[in-house]
């Protein structure tokens, strides 16, 4: 693995605090040294209106979709709202996928984990998520499938990524790190 790839990281939640914010600032620690992870923020995004997104589009929709372009990859990282994904995720897909033809997201490799302090982890998202991408043309990678549950115990009172879960993050970022090197188109 020589090349080193830049992975945009969308994190479906907006909270300060979110666990999921967390975890993806844990795999970018433990990342293998062919990834640069990157939070591409959303939550500044309009939702998506395609009245406003014609010749002189939102600055914000711009600078997105500029992030995610110039990205060799991507790395979803959300919990699970109503069995789906976060309104702000959902919408920054919608974005990044127009003008129709000129989807930002084409082509890249990618991966899901769901993060929930619930017992499933999240598993309606993470799946709700990879029928979007299959439309997109973002090749999923599906071993090892991530779904974090009992999430809130993930993370110490300092911030500190659990020994227990470590392993488990590590070998996802491990071989997420190979299905980019393996799918990354050139």
């Amino acid at each position: 693995m020589s090349n080193v790839y830049t992975i945009a990281v969308l994190v479906g939640s907006l909270r300060k605090e979110s666990i999921n914010r967390k975890v993806a600032l844990a795999l970018a620690e433990l990342a293998p040294a062919n990834l640069k992870l990157n939070i591409v923020e959303i939550g500044d995004l309009p939702l998506y209106n395609e009245d406003i997104d014609g010749a002189s589009p939102p600055a914000a929709y711009s600078t997105f979709r500029q992030q995610v372009s110039s990205s060799d990859a991507v790395l979803f990282v959300t919990p699970e709202y109503n069995r789906s994904v976060p309104a702000p995720l959902k919408n920054a897909i919608d974005v990044g996928s127009r003008p129709y033809g000129k989807s930002a997201w084409s082509g890249k490799p990618g991966a899901v984990i769901s993060v929930s302090p619930g017992a499933v982890g999240g598993f309606g998202a993470n799946h709700h998520l990879r029928q979007s991408m299959v439309f997109l043309d973002v090749p999923c990678m599906q071993q090892p499938e991530a779904y974090i549950s009992g999430a809130g115990t993930a993370f110490d009172e300092a911030g500190k990524l659990s020994e227990a879960l470590k392993p488990f993050l590590q070998k996802f970022i491990d071989a997420y790190g190979q299905w980019v090197e393996q799918h990354k188109k050139e």
